[in-house]
């Protein structure tokens, strides 16, 4: 399958940090940005879930949940989650299912040389579950375009 605009999404269905299994139809009728992002405690990671925990009320206004994803461990999440005050749920694609499904599965991460690690990309799927917006960083030092995002998710209010 290949992820593109106006596509079905894939299913998932992942852990939160919070030791919850939430799968993507949970929220039919919302729309869904996905943020996957490499590793928790570092700094380009921290930087940009930051950024979105600072700019929630944008994304809860346009009928939006954040959802970020990476593989680590869902208790390395909790962790994360609670040192940062992060108001949007973590979820751990530890089988690095959803990051496969979503082609966005680094096969040698270029930092440290690690295997199956998450590419930091953003997705906007809609209440139908249809891709509407689409972002693979080319290197994991670069963040979302989050003002492009902000705009898909105005126009499908």
């Amino acid at each position: 399958m290949s992820i593109s605009i106006g596509t079905q999404a894939p299913g998932f269905s992942l852990f939160d940090s919070d030791k919850k299994q939430v799968n993507l139809a949970d929220f039919k009728g919302k729309n869904v940005v996905l943020l996957f992002f490499p590793l928790a405690f570092t700094g380009t990671c921290t930087a940009e879930l930051c950024s979105v925990r600072d700019n929630i009320a944008i994304y809860n206004s346009t009928n939006a949940v954040v959802l970020g994803i990476s593989v680590d461990s869902l208790f390395t999440l909790e962790k994360y989650k609670a040192e940062q005050n992060l108001n949007f749920q973590l979820l751990s694609d530890f089988n690095k299912e959803a990051s496969k499904a979503f082609e966005v599965l680094y096969d040698t991460f270029p930092a440290f040389g690690m295997l199956g690690v998450s590419k930091r990309a953003a997705f906007v799927i809609d209440g139908n579950s249809i891709i509407q917006y689409a972002e693979v960083c080319p290197t994991p030092g670069d963040l979302p375009n989050f003002e492009a995002i902000q705009i898909i998710l105005s126009g499908l209010n």
